[in-house]
Parts: structure tokens; sequence; C-alpha cells
């Protein structure tokens, strides 16, 4: 990229993202699916504007990941956490369990290797925590039994899926034997890790914050330095970037300051995460793209149907509504984001190769494009087709 072009990435990424997202809204899909498709345009598969994803997107993109897993440990306060376990635990974890089934009958079919098949059952078992939250009226988000069913079961699944992303980098451990005790020390290192950090925030950062919590812009930057603070320290201790952001936000979760940080970060979080998207969408080729369509079609197609049919029978099993059960069973039928970082992970720990890296994103896109389709003609959203069900 020349000097003259050091402002083409940030006006291809966010000037095309605001066409693209446009005709995303007309079309009533997700924003996330119209950055990876501008990726996909942009990227060396169609149009080659950028040659591939360079060092700086791609620490941008990390920023992102960063970001999206410190909200969501701000959000889970031990006693929220604690009570999502105890509503929604079983159902969320058999229906993890159940979707993993056609990954592995897939992987199986495919005749991958057996740890890139328990990577592909990993990735199908979660739905999307951004498509099911931006599809969810604030009014059915924050007082009806309907939200709080979804929240609970996302916020499971993301807690599932941080383990499965912790797991991943212990049991390939970057091409060390397993027979060597890495892996042991790493795990070990964990526990270390939040004994450290909760000293730092209780008898630092807590003080501080208290200290001068009236100017906001001390405490934003407080609160970023913490988060990649402790980070940065569990990648050092052997650990991964995302597990130490979950952490700081964990931490820091039950402090009322977490209200302010969440509202803050948002918008940053946000930002980063279109350069992620994006940055997925140009990673993606068209030659790998022939080979996987099909499969990544009939996999796509089997969860579409398969995720409705099972969040509603466990949820009517444990007691709920059918009506609810069922519109909670749509609004979760699409694959995730998290199966988009974990595939992405193991493709760089070398657990999968370039065919099945492609087959999981593939998959995973088909279910972003048709699941909002089935939730916006049936429910209320905040981009409805019809009056009677656009709801904010």
């Amino acid at each position: 990229m020349h000097e003259s072009s050091a402002l083409l990435i940030p006006f291809l990424i966010f000037t095309g993202a605001a066409v693209v997202a446009t005709v995303a809204l007309f079309a009533r899909q997700a924003m996330l699916v119209a950055y990876i498709v501008l990726g996909l345009l942009m990227g060396p598969a169609v149009f080659g504007v950028l040659d591939g994803v360079d060092e700086a997107m791609q620490v941008a993109s990390n920023i992102g990941i960063v970001f999206l897993l410190f909200l969501l440990g701000l959000d889970l306060s031990p006693v929220k956490l604690i009570k999502v376990v105890r509503s929604i635990a079983t159902p969320t974890v058999v229906s993890c369990l159940l979707f993993a089934l056609p990954g592995a009958a897939f992987g199986y079919m495919l005749g991958v290797d057996t740890l890139s098949s328990v990577v592909l059952a990993t990735t199908t078992m979660f739905s999307s925590t951004i498509i099911g939250l931006k599809l969810l009226p604030t009014t059915v988000l924050h007082h009806k039994p309907t939200g709080e069913i979804i929240i609970g079961v996302l916020l499971l699944q993301d807690l599932i899926a941080i383990v499965v992303l912790v797991g991943l980098r212990l049991v390939t451990n970057q091409g060390i034997d397993l027979d060597m005790p890495m892996p042991g020390v790493k795990l070990l290192s964990l526990p270390l890790m939040i004994a450290l950090a909760y000293l730092l925030q209780k008898h630092v950062l807590m003080k501080l914050l208290m200290r001068f919590d009236k100017i906001k812009e001390y405490v934003f930057l407080v609160v970023l330095g913490w988060c990649f603070g402790i980070a940065q320290m569990t990648a050092w201790l052997g650990l991964s970037y995302e597990i130490g952001a979950f952490l700081a936000g964990v931490l820091i979760a039950t402090n009322p300051i977490a209200i302010y940080v969440a509202d803050s970060l948002k918008p940053l979080r946000d930002f980063f995460l279109v350069i992620f998207f994006f940055a997925l969408g140009s990673s993606i080729h068209l030659d790998f793209l022939q080979e996987v369509l099909l499969p990544a079609a009939a996999l796509a197609g089997i969860l579409l149907v398969l995720k409705p049919l099972v969040f509603q029978w466990l949820l009517t099993k444990s007691g709920e509504e059918k009506e609810r059960s069922k519109e909670v069973g749509i609004r979760l039928g699409q694959g995730s984001e998290f199966s988009l970082l974990i595939i992405i992970l193991a493709f760089q720990l070398g657990a999968v190769d370039n065919w099945v890296f492609h087959f999981v994103q593939v998959t995973m896109l088909i279910t972003f494009i048709v699941s909002p389709y089935l939730i916006v003609a049936k429910y209320p959203t905040p981009i409805a087709i019809s009056d009677d069900l656009r709801r904010d």
C-alpha cells in the first residue's frame, strides 16, 4: 500500500460500510453481513482493491474482539451470572451439545481429521449475540421474559465459547506436544492471573476510580488501560488477550461505574468490529467458496431448521410457554460470531486447514443472511418490514 493510499483503507471500510449497511437495512439484513460482504468485494477474491488483511487491519480487528469480550464481562456480575446459570443452564448446555452433532457429523462425512471435526462441532454450538440482541426491541429486551431468556442463553453460550477458545489454545499449544508440561503450566496460570487481577482491582483500580470518578475523561482512560493491561498480562502468562479482556470486565461488573463504562465503550467496540468483519470478508477466496458452497449450504440449512426446533422443545420442557419458546428458537436460529472467532483461532494455530476454515465461514455467513429474514417476517424488530411489527 502506497503512502498516497494511507487513507484508502479507512475510506473503503467506513464509507463502503455506510453504503452497504444502507442496502442491508433496506434488505432487512443484519449489518454485520454487510461488513463481511464489503470485505469480500474489496478483497482479492473480487475487485482486488486490497491485497489482503495487512498487519494494521489485523491489529484493529483484534481490538474489536477485546472490546467485545470486555463488555461481555462488564455485563456479567457474579449475582447475575448465578441467576442466569440457575434459570437457563440445562436448556442451554443440552442445546449446545445437540447443535454440536451436525458439525461433528459433517466433519466425519467430509473426511477431515479428528481435531478438525471437534473444532467444526464447536462452531455449530452457538447463536449470534449481535443478531439476537440487535433484532430484539428494547421493550422486549429489558422488560419481558422473552428478552430475559434470550439474554440468559446468549450469555451462557458466550461463556462456553470462551472456554472453547481457551481450551483450543491449550490443546493445540501452538504445535507443542500434549505430553509436555506446557498445557498444565498454562492452566495453572489462570487462577494466578485471576488472583492478581482481583488484588489490583480492589486495591488500585477501584480506589483511583472512587477518588476521580467525576472526571469522565480520566475514568475512560483508566478503564481502557485496565482492559488492555489485564489482556496483556494474560498474554504474557501464555493465555490469550480474549480471556484477559473478559476477566477485566467481570472484575469491575459489580461496580456502578460499569454501566457508564459499557455505554461509553459500545461505539468504540462497534468501530473496531466493523474492521473485524471487513477483514473476515476480505480473507474469503472464491476458489474455496466454489468448493465449500454446497456442503456449507447443507449444514447451514440443517442448523436453521434444527436450532429453532431444539430450543422450542427444550424451553417448553423446562416450563416456558410454547409460543415464547418458539419465538426464542427462531430468534436464536443462526450461527455465531464466536464461531468465527473459534475457526479463525483454530486456523492460526494450525488445528484446521484452509478448506475447513472457509467451510465454517461460509456456513455461518449463510445463517447470518437467512435467519434475519425469518425473524423480521414474523416477530417485532427495529427493522421489520411492516409497521405493525416495527419496534424500537
